[in-house]
């Protein structure tokens, strides 16, 4: 962009910024940074980098993170003159920008490879030498939308010493001065009649009280008694939040906007005179409940009395609120990963804001939480098409969305003003009953749910996943508590419903994720999330859809292998069982039986689950399940294990396996493979943002080779670059090809990449992994799950999806039903379809006949 941009935008006897120079480009070779922290209608921070005589610019709206991976989006704006970086004020009121501007950060910078190619590239990786920031970086363009005017980057902390982990401080929180004056924003601000950058807004007429506390400083731009609505009124002790109903489609008129929905508890913050209470939906005092850290986070709020709404959440690394994870932690007394993310304003100091538009409580609420990292963080909002971002939302298996009107008031209770858009089926069950476990003495097995109807309780089945091994004995303790007389459900079960079953009095509400209602009313696919202490269980009644749409949902496969010790944990920090894992396999089996079926195995098998011993399997074994079908290498005398069906793919999770590695080739046609697999296998120091640039050159060789590449998560640390060929060349061959692909590759980038496998040279390095193509070798499957912590699953993506936002690990057991019911289209539809032939050069051809 050209200076002439940057002064179209400024009238410059108005503002103080500097005159950019025009008429061709500087003769400059510096290479200096600034970050100028920019308090304009958002605070915001700008990122500048010296190039060819001017400051390429982006405005980075969460400001740069130091966590390595978190992505922060980075808006490219207009080129600055190299003067802009010394620039420190208030720009002007009305004008372009208009705001204060402090030097946040300044330094030098050093390119890795040529800037200028990374930068017309979309691909900007250099070294940062600072004051607060320092060492390795990502500039990384996001691929436009159709008719999108701006240009979206991405900016990103690399994996190195300079690094922090999530737990550590926020370097914006701990470092908030200007490196130039060591003044904070607000006193830099112009002051105005009334104001003081010192102290904050001065009211006239108000002597404060002998003793009272000093406020903090508070920049405020609306003041609650100018907002039409605002009612001077007492604090109230609670109000009764807004709820969201359930609709099957999020509304698109422009009179929504669409904020993503968390998943964990909704509070209600109480603040008077320094005094802070949590309160549950229903009113209760849950301030013990969540440590002191949000609390102290709540009384250093600029404000004397409010009411904020939000939510209460544990974030997974990946990004995502998780509510198990956050029954967990509170279960085990941790308070380290929970994050307050505020949506409303009901009452803020002597004014109640009820009647108010939502968007002007909004805008008050992001004046007290103006940050959208930290402890205490602003919920921000979307009018953006609602149809693409709840799409967006489920394909990343994310709980929903929910849209507001953008114009009405506070309602207390559920109306048609707030709804919610879910990825899955998901509500709260009454607790009636219960199953012990066939594994442990003092834990439960599963818990058997019902829903109120006209005030008879009814049975809707039995959850039998999803609990942690400490979540199910604590439940165990409960349930002996409230033991019951007699069938608390209205109608008396079945006898298989009834099998072993507990009654309890029906005190206790449970959350639920299940994959759909059978025909005859009963949840399938059900896993436990966590109990819900904060609700009514007379409250709970069966959750459908207002006008649920009349299409019909697809067939589920059906299961007739029947498994011993189906409540077996398989992944114990994760509440997965042996049942779990079988419902997954289920659901996943039209996607995953194409690439398993008919084909040698490896396997790893863990009979006590992860935690206990693990152990290679290809062979056939003593006592295998009759489902599992043999495959006879001419090469070999013992049996392959192979699969041919469901039942047989069932019979393998019986036999505890968690991980399936197929051969590149059938069982009909062992000598020629009609797959490659690249395995992209990161060293230590190496940020996921390079291996997915990784991806995309070995793509792009694959490519001119003539082949189709697909790419897929592994489910441990990289990815895997899957090509489909027609099966026509022979092991040798295609082991040859792939080597000279992870060669040339290690031979052009030796900074970046190797095709060795010693340890000692992967520091900092990408080890191509070729040696998956040769006869006998394997690769985990497509939607296989992974024997390590999470319950991860190598999950296929469109090369469209490869972004810093997806890492190797962040599909799971748990999650990946819902992105792929959220999927208009399977990203590797079309795999088989795309098979190529290996181009052999001539004179192999020859030998090979």
């Amino acid at each position: 962009m050209a200076l002439e941009t940057y002064n179209r935008k400024r009238d410059f006897s108005r503002t103080a910024e500097p005159k950019g120079r025009t008429g061709g480009k500087r003769k400059n070779t510096g290479n200096s940074f600034v970050i100028q922290k920019h308090a304009a209608r958002r605070l915001h921070y700008d990122f500048r980098l010296e190039m060819d005589g001017v400051l390429k610019s982006w405005a980075v709206a969460k400001g740069p993170s130091l966590v390595a991976g978190n992505k922060r989006l980075a808006v490219h704006t207009e080129d600055h003159p190299l003067e802009y970086g010394g620039f420190e004020g208030t720009i002007p009121k009305g004008e372009y920008g208009g705001g204060t501007v402090v030097v946040w950060d300044r330094g030098t910078w050093t390119p890795r490879g040529d800037p200028r190619k990374g930068y017309a590239k979309g691909h900007l990786e250099f070294e940062l030498q600072g004051e607060k920031l320092g060492g390795h970086w990502h500039l990384i363009r996001m691929a436009g939308k159709p008719r999108e005017k701006r240009e979206n980057w991405l900016l990103i902390k690399g994996e190195d010493e300079t690094a922090r982990p999530e737990s550590a401080p926020d370097i914006l929180e701990e470092r908030p001065e200007s490196v130039k004056t060591g003044r904070m924003i607000d006193e830099v601000a112009k002051e105005e009649p009334g104001w003081s950058s010192k102290t904050g807004r001065i009211e006239r007429g108000k002597e404060k009280a002998k003793g009272e506390p000093k406020r903090t400083a508070r920049t405020t731009f609306i003041e609650p008694a100018s907002v039409k609505g605002a009612k001077k009124a007492a604090l109230p002790s609670f109000v009764e939040p807004t709820l969201a109903t359930l609709v099957p489609k999020p509304p698109t008129s422009g009179r929504w906007i669409h904020e993503i929905k968390f998943d964990g508890y909704r509070l209600e913050v109480r603040i008077e005179a320094g005094r802070v209470k949590l309160l549950t939906r229903s009113g209760l005092d849950w301030t013990g409940k969540f440590g002191k850290e949000i609390v102290a986070a709540f009384k250093k709020l600029p404000i004397g009395t409010a009411l904020i709404d939000g939510e209460l959440v544990v974030e997974l690394a990946a990004g995502a609120s998780d509510f198990s994870a956050l029954q967990s932690d509170l279960s085990e007394g941790r308070a380290d990963r929970f994050v307050f993310y505020a949506f409303d304003l009901i009452y803020l100091d002597g004014y109640d804001l009820r009647a108010c538009p939502l968007t002007k409580r909004k805008e008050l609420l992001q004046q007290i939480i103006p940050s959208e990292t930290g402890l205490l963080r602003f919920s921000s909002h979307f009018d953006a098409d609602a149809d693409l971002l709840l799409k967006h939302a489920c394909r990343l298996s994310l709980e929903g969305i929910v849209s507001k009107t953008v114009d009405d008031s506070y309602r207390s209770g559920r109306g048609k003003t707030w709804v919610k858009s879910k990825c899955s089926s998901r509500q709260e069950f009454v607790v009636a009953g219960w199953v012990p476990s066939t594994t442990s003495r003092k834990a439960i097995g599963s818990l058997v749910l019902g829903v109120y109807d006209d005030g008879d309780l009814q049975y809707v089945g039995r959850v039998g996943t999803g609990f942690t091994h400490t979540v199910a004995e604590q439940l165990f303790k409960r349930m002996g508590r409230l033991k019951a007389d007699g069938n608390p459900f209205s109608t008396v079960l079945g006898p298989e419903e009834r099998r072993g079953v507990r009654f309890v009095r029906p005190e206790l509400v449970a959350e639920v994720e299940f994959r759909a209602w059978t025909a005859d009313g009963l949840l399938r696919h059900a896993s436990f999330r966590g109990l819900r202490e904060d609700k009514d269980p007379k409250e709970i009644v069966r959750e459908t859809p207002k006008r649920a749409a009349a299409t019909k949902p697809a067939r589920p496969s059906q299961r007739t292998v029947a498994l011993t010790h189906g409540d077996r944990l398989y992944w114990p920090d994760e509440g997965v069982t042996k049942e779990g894992l079988a419902d997954y396999y289920t659901e996943v089996w039209r996607y995953i039986g194409p690439f398993i079926v008919g084909r040698p195995l490896a396997l790893v098998r863990c009979p006590n689950g992860i935690s206990g011993q693990h152990f290679f399997q290809k062979h056939a074994w003593k006592g295998m399940n009759r489902n599992i079908a043999l495959a006879r290498d001419p090469t070999d005398e013992e049996p392959f294990v192979a699969v041919n069906d469901l039942d047989g793919l069932l019979g393998l999770v019986q036999a505890a396996v968690l991980e399936i590695h197929p051969w590149g080739s059938t069982v009909g046609n062992w000598e020629k493979p009609d797959t490659i697999t690249m395995d992209l296998d990161p060293g230590p120091g190496v940020a996921w943002t390079e291996v997915i640039t990784a991806a995309e050159e070995t793509r792009e060789r694959l490519k001119q080779a003539g082949l189709n590449p697909f790419v897929k998560t592994s489910g441990g640390k990289g990815l895997h670059i899957v090509c489909p060929l027609k099966p026509q060349a022979e092991w040798p061959d295609v082991k040859a090809f792939t080597k000279s692909i992870a060669d040339a590759m290690a031979s052009d980038s030796p900074d970046h990449y190797v095709s060795t496998i010693t340890k000692s040279k992967r520091q900092g390095k990408i080890l191509i992994d070729y040696l998956r193509n040769q006869r006998g070798m394997t690769a985990v499957a497509p939607y296989s799950t992974r024997a390590r912590p999470g319950a991860a699953v190598s999950m296929p993506l469109s090369w469209e999806e490869l972004s810093p936002g997806i890492g190797p690990n962040y599909f799971t057991v748990l999650n990946v039903p819902t992105r792929l019911a959220a999927l208009r289209s399977d990203p590797w539809a079309d795999f088989k379809a795309a098979a190529e032939p290996l181009r052999l050069p001539r004179a192999k051809r020859k030998r090979a006949a």
